[in-house]
């Protein structure tokens, strides 16, 4: 089970994230002052329901595992870039141009 603290702090940051833009599981980390995405992924698998879960990506540019076709009208609502959509199930997000800025607000309280 996550740390209760760690938990609300991911989840504060990934409501964060504006429409149409990404935060990879490493950014909401750094975000919250951590590096440990796998952390990230297991309170986004057990809390993740109650925010913009498609907003949170792997470092490939994946979409949520197993939540491809779920995520996928999200992402064409909010105007994600996309880049390889070969099917609902084979795509990727343009990280290059979806992926937050480290200078975005959100990064306001980390050194980076």
């Amino acid at each position: 089970m996550p740390d209760p603290d760690f938990t609300e702090a991911v989840l504060a940051i990934v409501e964060r994230i504006p429409a149409g833009r990404v935060m990879t599981y490493g950014d909401v980390g750094i975000a919250v002052g951590s590096e440990a995405p796998r952390a990230v992924g297991r309170v986004m698998a057990l809390y993740g329901h109650s925010v913009s879960w498609w907003r949170v990506v792997s470092a490939s540019g994946m979409p949520p595992q197993g939540h491809e076709r779920l995520a996928l009208p999200h992402y064409r609502e909010e105007g994600t870039p996309l880049r390889r959509v070969e099917s609902p199930d084979e795509y990727r997000i343009a990280l290059s141009a979806a992926r937050l800025p480290y200078s975005h607000e959100i990064y306001a309280e980390v050194v980076l």
